[in-house]
């Protein structure tokens, strides 16, 4: 009988960038808004500077994102380099250094010779790759893909408050805002942990309160320069 097990962690990468994205659009343009909107400006105004947001922070989370993971890229690579080269000049070294890993991991010294030379024969580099750096298909930095992801879903959850800006009247704005960016942040914590695994109620509280958080201090922020201003 076969046995299928679900594992989730190769989609933390992606979903990583997809929620830190869509969080910090959510969190950062419903937290300008309130804030622009504490000031007494106009909803033209108030939208100007929503959009502003999305375009400033999409780019940012992009750009910081391509920066942040090519970094790690460039330092996975140079390691793999470095690995290459070694397993050219001592090959039974690094058998011997394979094996060795496979005995702290609870084989015995016999049977983890074995399995450190069958592994080489097999996949050299692939193996130290994975169990002597911790580089695998799962844990590999693909850069353009956490930028683009990250830059896509902070536009998509920047957007929302800024649609509830155009279609509340100006009296509704802060509440409207404020409640409805509550809302989108509960949803995406719990999509975010249902997609990984995890649950869902701690999750999605965690990213509400932080949310919660940042827009009371901005829209108190807000207030207090626009009476003195």
């Amino acid at each position: 009988m076969s046995h299928v097990e679900m594992h989730r962690n190769h989609r933390s990468g992606w979903l990583r960038a997809a929620v830190l994205g869509a969080n910090d659009g959510i969190v950062s343009t419903a937290s300008l808004v309130l804030g622009v909107a504490a000031a007494g400006v106009s909803p033209r105004a108030i939208l100007i500077a929503g959009i502003a947001c999305l375009v400033a922070g999409a780019m940012s989370m992009a750009a910081s994102e391509y920066v942040s993971v090519s970094s790690q890229s460039d330092t996975q690579r140079a390691d793999l380099d470095r690995e290459r080269l070694e397993l050219v000049a001592s090959p039974e070294q690094e058998r011997e250094e394979l094996a060795a890993l496979y005995v702290a991991r609870g084989l015995d010294p016999a049977l983890a010779g074995q399995v450190a030379t069958q592994l080489m024969a097999y996949d050299a580099l692939g193996a130290h790759a994975r169990d002597e750096l911790g580089i695998s298909p799962v844990t590999s930095a693909h850069p353009v893909v956490t930028s683009l992801a990250s830059a896509a879903t902070f536009s998509v959850g920047a957007a929302l408050p800024l649609l509830v800006v155009v279609w509340v009247p100006q009296a509704q704005i802060m509440w409207s805002v404020a409640l409805s960016s509550l809302l989108f942040l509960g949803f995406l914590g719990a999509l975010a942990a249902r997609a990984g695994g995890a649950p869902m109620r701690i999750a999605a509280t965690r990213i509400t309160f932080w949310g919660a958080l940042a827009m009371v201090l901005t829209t108190g922020v807000g207030r207090f320069f626009g009476t003195i201003i």
